[in-house]
């Protein structure tokens, strides 16, 4: 699966009301948990790669993030799986990898035909919009960003306003 996705700086309180104009439906709101792992054979900083343990609502995800794939945008290619929190630790740090940040985050989520729109207000950062389209393969990338600016045009952004470093870089610059 690849992750077409742009972030850029958004003022929640002009959002809502352009979701509430474009006809988004909410989905939901999570109270997110990300611990970041950096690797003991490479430098994810430098091979623009991310691991990462999401906990949500008494669950844990375990997330790979390839390298980002354009100059533009955040698009990437991700696996994700279900994993035991305590237990997926246990085991990374076995292997030698250690924790490299963490990023917490309230996100409200909305969906809007095939684009999914987050909300995310994260802590020590601020208040941030990210919209995201999952593709198939590499074929869909150029029309599905293209989607992702139109819509982000309602929301008075653009190209210029995309935002490529991660929350995991900001929360580290600011140590």
């Amino acid at each position: 699966m690849i992750e077409i996705e742009v972030k850029v700086r958004a003022d929640h309180s002009k959002a809502f009301p352009i979701l509430k104009k474009i006809g988004a439906l909410k989905l939901g709101v999570e109270d997110q948990s990300d611990i970041y792992f950096a690797a003991p054979h490479r430098d994810f900083a430098k091979t623009d790669e991310a691991l990462r343990i999401r906990s949500l609502d008494g669950q844990a995800v375990l997330t790979y993030k390839g390298p980002k794939l354009d100059v533009i945008s955040k698009t990437r290619e991700e696996f994700e799986t279900p994993v035991d929190e305590t237990a997926t630790i246990q085991i990374l740090h076995s292997l030698g990898f250690s924790e490299a940040g963490v990023v917490r985050k309230k996100r409200e989520v909305f969906r809007t035909g095939e684009i999914t729109v987050c909300l995310d207000a994260v802590e020590g950062l601020g208040e941030f919009l990210e919209v995201e389209i999952v593709a198939e393969n590499e074929s869909e990338l150029e029309t599905s960003r293209a989607k992702l600016f139109e819509l982000l045009k309602e929301f008075g952004a653009g190209e210029k306003d995309s935002i490529r470093t991660s929350y995991l870089e900001m929360v580290l610059e600011k140590k």
